[in-house]
């Protein structure tokens, strides 16, 4: 008859329990994983999944009871690390959508927001356009199954039971102005062009006095907005496979730093 100790039990369900904690910490806050469109039964099921797959190429878990304190300790240590990877990510998505809100407002278009299933709040149309061609680069990338092997290698620089150093936290304070400064280089054509429109339009009115600007100036900025976005279209991707790749730099920084 088949026996199992006490012992093997808690090595079986450490083995499981902590990758999977890591995974659903990532999956929390990765881009594509944490969208809300994706139900939490589907993105639980995967990270079962995707956890039982990785199990055989993982280090071995500390043996610690699985009814412990330190074994719940070590559980919110493991979500810790995964919602952290999965947030240096979110900062570029962030910066797109700080490039959307610039040009958007800038279009005159920043009135026209609707509740976006990603963000789980208003957004505008220009940012949610944005957005959405950034999830699909990072898509056609295979962005999300790297995120995922970032996170098994991760297992490796950061076994479950180690200690993380507080620099490592820090990282993510300081990749916060990436954010900022990434959503403005990347509107910045954009924002130039109609800053060029709207000082034309003022001295074509300063010109013409008799000339309504509201009833002009509104619809040639929409067309200039989208003419020059429909034009950049073709360097997006390019910018956003950069920014990506800085997306994977900083976590590389961020575990190299907690390590």
């Amino acid at each position: 008859m088949l026996q199992v100790t006490a012992a093997q039990l808690d090595a079986w369900l450490a083995a499981f329990m902590f990758p999977i904690a890591r995974l659903l910490g990532l999956f929390a806050s990765a881009p594509l994983w944490s969208n809300r469109g994706i139900p939490i039964r589907v993105r639980l099921a995967a990270g079962l999944a995707i956890a039982l797959a990785v199990l055989p190429a993982l280090p071995d878990m500390p043996a610690v009871p699985t009814d412990s304190w330190d074994a719940l300790g070590l559980l919110m240590h493991q979500v810790l690390i995964g919602v952290a990877i999965g947030f240096m990510m979110r900062l570029m998505f962030a910066a797109v959508d700080v490039a959307g809100e610039m040009i958007g407002l800038q279009m005159g278009l920043s009135f026209a927001i609707f509740f976006s299933p990603t963000t789980g709040g208003q957004t505008s149309v220009i940012a949610e356009f944005l957005g959405l061609l950034a999830l699909l680069v990072f898509l056609a990338l295979d962005g999300h199954l790297m995120l995922v092997g970032v996170l098994v290698k991760s297992f490796e620089w950061l076994p479950v039971g180690a200690a993380t150093a507080r620099d490592g936290w820090m990282v993510i304070v300081s990749h916060a102005a990436l954010m900022f400064a990434a959503g403005v280089m990347m509107a910045l054509p954009m924002v130039a062009t109609l800053l060029i429109a709207n000082i034309a339009l003022g001295i074509l009115t300063r010109a013409a006095p008799q000339l309504n600007l509201f009833a002009v100036g509104f619809p040639v900025t929409l067309t200039v907005g989208f003419l020059v976005l429909f034009l950049s279209l073709t360097v997006i991707g390019p910018a956003l496979h950069r920014l990506f790749e800085q997306g994977f730099a900083s976590i590389d920084a961020l575990l190299r730093a907690m390590a």
